[in-house]
């Protein structure tokens, strides 16, 4: 939509101004003098142009959504945060925001095409020992496989094709405040929402059971 607002807006002042121009100047030739300068400005331009034509041709076809899971190009991959018309931005699980133009994508695997991954988190303070946080995340996994079985997405043969499973840091000194400890597995997207309730549960049950750290808020740090 905001795409196509500005589009309109432009083709509105381009009209309006040969409008205004035919009265001064012989109309035929200021045209053909437009073309041949709109095609230059397009083999400048081309990269940004053929980022614009990818782009659409992704939201078009509803390729990508926000929050999907890819990997770009076999080497990128992350969690889609901001998607424009000419580039895509990731969070990787390295806590780095990777930014990649359309044109630049070779390859796009997307894994929440008919599945949805729940990726939930503790931002715990980094005064917490790591291993101490380690158990108790492992824990956590296991009592989610145990209970909560029923949402994970299953191969022919009911296998989970992918269990909950503990990622252990996945951010380190999230705004200064902590480090964060996620966990995910691959759901049914009908039992999505459902399971992310749920998976947050057993987090804030364990961090109050184990008397984990949480982090702090700057103010209170200061």
């Amino acid at each position: 939509m905001h795409f196509a607002n500005q589009v309109t807006k432009v083709l509105g002042l381009i009209i309006f101004l040969i409008y205004v121009l035919s009265h001064f100047f012989d109309l035929t030739k200021f045209v053909t003098g437009s073309v041949v300068v709109a095609g230059s400005l397009a083999l400048i331009f081309q990269h940004i142009i053929r980022d614009y034509i990818m782009g659409l041709t992704y939201l078009f076809e509803r390729q990508i959504h926000l929050g999907d899971y890819v990997i770009i190009n076999g080497n990128r991959q992350g969690k889609i945060e901001e998607i424009s018309m000419r580039y895509l931005k990731i969070r990787q699980y390295d806590g780095y925001l990777y930014t990649v133009s359309y044109s630049s994508i070779t390859e796009l695997q997307n894994g929440n095409r008919g599945k949805r991954r729940v990726n939930e988190s503790l931002v715990l303070n980094y005064r917490q020992n790591p291993d101490r946080a380690f158990k108790v995340m492992e824990e956590v996994a296991q009592i989610c496989n145990e209970k909560y079985g029923e949402y994970l997405l299953k191969d022919e043969n009911g296998i989970p094709l992918e269990s909950f499973k503990f990622n252990q840091i996945t951010e380190l000194n999230v705004d200064f405040r902590g480090h964060r400890y996620s966990i995910s597995g691959l759901v049914n997207e009908a039992d999505f929402v459902e399971a992310g309730k749920k998976v947050r549960y057993e987090l804030a049950m364990a961090a109050y059971k184990s008397d984990l750290m949480m982090s702090e808020s700057l103010s209170t740090i200061q």
